[in-house]
């Protein structure tokens, strides 16, 4: 979808200012989301194309007035609502509880398999390859493409400034999830991704630094052969 999310070549937001000696987290609060984005995911409640939608899916003043691990928060908050996991009236109970009553002790569960898994998964990044799924390669490497010019409602990784953009195939990194269906519970539906090759001045015109190449990881249905 085309949201405030996808900024790409937009101008007017600054430089990005890097903070030295950035810590992982800046407040106790952002571990505990980054820690319910993993019980959520490790019981397979949630899958991380759906929570990426969901981020995409605030209000743009709310998105672009967040921080990282907020925006995390309110799509996880859409999310286990939108499936049933909590109600809406429950949810805001809570928040209204936990306002007016900070010290409220937390609930307990003692889950030591699930603990165990959750420490392990830490170190292993999750896989979404799929190795001899999916259809064969349409394109090789040298291949000139040109990125589909297409504006869906719902979750694509394809940014707009690569939209009717034409670009050569740098690279074919094999079959992988395609999160525009994974993100809607339409299955997993793997497809081959490319790093694809765009030359600066294709993308950002006159603009353009000197001698700039941007690469792009795509999937297949986002690409047609170039005329």
């Amino acid at each position: 979808m085309n949201g405030p999310h996808d900024m790409g070549g937009m101008h007017g937001f600054g430089r990005v200012e890097p903070e030295e000696n950035e810590p992982v987290f800046h407040a106790d609060w952002e571990k505990t989301v980054f820690g319910i984005a993993g019980a959520l995911r490790g019981r397979g409640l949630i899958n991380i194309d759906e929570s990426r939608h969901a981020i995409e899916r605030m209000p743009p003043a709310d998105y672009l007035g967040s921080s990282y691990y907020a925006r995390w928060l309110a799509g996880y908050e859409r999310l286990v609502v939108e499936k049933g996991i909590v109600t809406e009236e429950e949810l805001q109970a809570r928040i209204a509880l936990l306002r007016d009553q900070p010290d409220t002790p937390l609930p307990q569960r003692a889950d030591p398999t699930f603990a165990e898994r959750m420490r392990a998964g830490r170190t292993v990044r999750p896989a979404f390859e799929r190795e001899g799924e999916g259809p064969p390669p349409r394109f090789a490497v040298g291949d000139r493409i040109v990125g589909r010019n297409v504006h869906p409602t719902g979750h694509t990784r394809l940014p707009r400034y690569a939209r009717g953009k034409h670009g050569i195939i740098h690279k074919i990194h094999g079959s992988y999830v395609f999160p525009d269906t994974n993100a809607h519970n339409l299955g997993e539906q793997p497809q081959t991704l490319y790093s694809v090759q765009f030359d600066g001045r294709e993308l950002w015109g006159e603009s353009t630094e000197a001698r700039e190449t941007v690469y792009l990881d795509l999937w297949e249905s986002y690409l047609e052969p170039a005329s």
